[in-house]
């Protein structure tokens, strides 16, 4: 049934989508959108967003900026109304004096992009509009809450309830894989042939998240290998020779690469959902895999070590490691949370640190970015809540006892623990 549903929703979207054409050409788009929030009638509504969107589409990129600049002011709230309001609804709390409040302290501006909503296929553009606010906004305190606003409407359109989880495999349709190929970010697909070798095995998986109003565009996805064992290197899970083996005999499900699609939808988390969503259900197809990790990149780790003062030598692969666990567990930002942001995720989805290998990623970027290192996060199923929990209430770096005692190990340690010696 979930399936069917999928089909009909996907379906009634491509069917009834219909081309935005402007109509009103001659106006500007803030006075379209005043007309849109003011607009009684459904079908004039409609008629009244296409034009706004379409218009949109059409601006260069002053002009975006400049109707970003005048829906955030002209549609924004009016803080003398919002006083007013809270003041009725302290002295009377009523149902009456809390829906004024609540209407005088909503910006008309969420109505617009609710309204904009309306029409067929209107969800993607409106996403790709925040992917432009995103671009251009500069910082620009009004443009940062109208960002705010598109946050708050996005996490509720994009929330679980809405999601369809589907598998990407060699036979889906090129137009999903071409974009599979773009979108990958963390290990680039440089041919045909190398998405084949990612998609066809039967060792191999991919899955990713889609919403029914963009039916043709996944918003994440991740790639799955299947092994005995957890892997050291990625070069080991890419290589071109490599002997495929049957699903039945791996042990472990590899959460390789993540990469988000949408540049629109950012800070809309889906990963952690997306990752505990695929291990729940190849546990069940695959009763024998009893160990679900990553292998992820460390991403800040050259950054932060140079910040420091200190240089790697690729030779010295010992001392790479141990001093990319201390990086890990003890670098934190003003926040408290680790500095790394794929460590961010990882552990506020409930993993802990599994294990740091050096020369794990040897390609220019991997160099580039965590001087050949990678980690294994542990995603151990019955704990991942509490491991959430604890994270997010107390930060602490949860991980295994190796790479404890690697990080103990690290000059970076040392030099620490001499700074607060003397």
């Amino acid at each position: 049934m979930t399936l069917l549903a999928d089909l009909l929703s996907t379906v009634f979207e491509r069917r009834y989508r219909q081309p935005l054409r402007r109509k009103q050409a001659n106006r500007p788009l803030d006075e379209l959108a005043n007309d849109l929030v003011g607009s009684a009638g459904e079908t004039s509504g409609l008629a009244i967003a296409q034009d706004i969107l379409s218009g949109f589409d059409e601006l260069e990129d002053q002009d975006k900026i400049a109707f970003f600049h005048k829906i955030a002011t002209a549609l924004s709230i009016d803080p003398a109304k919002v006083r007013e309001a809270l003041d009725d609804y302290e002295k009377d709390p009523s149902k009456t004096s809390y829906r004024n409040f609540m209407s005088a302290a909503e910006p008309r501006r969420q109505e617009l992009f609710r309204r904009l909503n309306r029409v067929p296929g209107a969800t993607g553009t409106l996403v790709q509009m925040r992917a432009d606010l995103l671009r251009l906004r500069d910082q620009k305190p009004e443009l940062e809450a109208l960002d705010l606003d598109l946050r708050h409407l996005f996490s509720s359109w994009f929330n679980r309830g809405f999601l369809v989880l589907r598998p990407i495999n060699w036979e889906s349709p090129a137009h999903i894989l071409e974009k599979i190929i773009a979108y990958e970010a963390v290990h680039a697909i440089d041919s045909w042939d190398d998405l084949r070798r990612r998609l066809e095995p039967a060792d191999r998986r991919c899955f990713a998240f889609f919403h029914p109003s963009m039916p043709d565009e996944p918003l994440i996805f991740v790639e799955v290998a299947l092994t005995k064992g957890i892997p050291d290197s990625v070069q080991v899970l890419l290589a071109e020779d490599r002997a495929a083996m049957p699903a039945e005999d791996a042990d472990t499900a590899v959460f390789y690469s993540i990469s988000n699609c949408q540049s629109g939808l950012a800070s809309i988390s889906f990963g952690n959902s997306l990752i505990k969503q695929v291990a729940t259900d190849l546990s069940g197809e695959l009763p024998g895999l009893k160990t679900f990790v990553t292998l992820s990149p460390i991403p800040g780790f050259t950054r932060w070590l140079k910040k420091e003062g200190h240089e790697w030598d690729s030779r010295a692969t010992n001392e790479m490691k141990s001093d990319a666990a201390y990086y890990l567990l003890n670098a934190k930002t003003s926040k408290g949370l680790p500095v790394d942001p794929v460590a961010r995720f990882h552990l506020g989805n409930g993993a802990i640190v599994h294990a740091v290998h050096a020369d794990a990623d040897i390609s220019d970027k991997g160099r580039a970015q965590s001087s050949g290192t990678m980690v294994n996060y542990l995603y151990d199923l019955p704990r991942v809540a509490q491991n959430h929990e604890n994270f997010a209430t107390t930060q602490e770096v949860v991980a295994s006892d190796q790479v404890r005692s690697l990080a103990r190990s690290s000059a970076l340690s040392q030099t620490r623990k001499g700074s607060s010696n003397g």
